[in-house]
């Protein structure tokens, strides 16, 4: 699957920048000041942080319309954000390094997405799926400065529809593969429902799909 038809079809299935887009300007606003606290803070803003710049009632209902668009993810409460799309605060397998804290990654694409989102550099720490080798990428923005092992890291995406917040169900199944043959065997000739992408190419499809959150 090339790029774009990749583009199309999680466009489809996790359509976050169209329900961003029908967002009043201060959801949109509140809904970037929630990413660009991960990034900075290594933490989401919390409730309270937020309405000293939006306004509690502001703030209640708009992470209320942000959660149940799925554009970002609620505590148990439904109170406090603890993550949006591709960053959480949540344990995940994909540790991401950036501005001096450690954070996470949803998936594994959302974890090569964060360096071209924010035009930063970042560490990711992860692991194959299948093998459980440690996988260590350095990227500056959309550049990948050190990808280990070598060569031919692959990122491995089962397509299916989210069963609520995606973070929880169909992240789970966006991964990291540490190497050609391991993928085509974690992929097991369902070329259907399956696809494979070299680090280069999951780098870009992962930037056209997050950055219009940030335009």
């Amino acid at each position: 699957m090339n790029i774009q038809a990749a583009l199309d079809k999680l466009n489809s299935q996790l359509p976050l920048k169209e329900r961003q887009d029908k967002l009043p300007q201060e959801l949109k606003d509140l809904h970037r000041a929630v990413l660009h606290s991960l990034i900075n803070q290594g933490r989401p803003s919390t409730s309270d942080e937020l309405a000293d710049q939006f306004g509690k009632e502001t703030v209640e209902s708009g992470l209320a319309r942000l959660g149940a668009d799925d554009l970002i993810v609620l505590d148990a409460d439904g109170m406090n954000p603890v993550g949006a799309y591709p960053i959480t605060s949540e344990q995940t397998p994909h540790k991401i390094i950036v501005k001096g804290h450690a954070i996470h990654a949803m998936c594994a694409l959302d974890a090569v997405s964060v360096a071209p989102m924010f035009d930063t550099n970042v560490v990711i720490e992860s692991e194959c799926r299948v093998t459980k080798t440690p996988i260590t990428i350095r990227m500056h923005g959309s550049k990948i400065l050190e990808a280990i092992p070598t060569p031919g890291i692959i990122i491995g995406i089962r397509w299916q529809m989210p069963s609520g917040a995606a973070a929880h169900s169909m992240c789970m199944e966006m991964v990291f593969l540490k190497d050609s043959k391991t993928a085509k065997d974690w992929q097991g000739g369902d070329v259907d429902n399956s696809s494979l992408f070299s680090l280069p190419d999951a780098v870009e499809f992962g930037k056209a799909f997050f950055l219009p959150l940030l335009e």
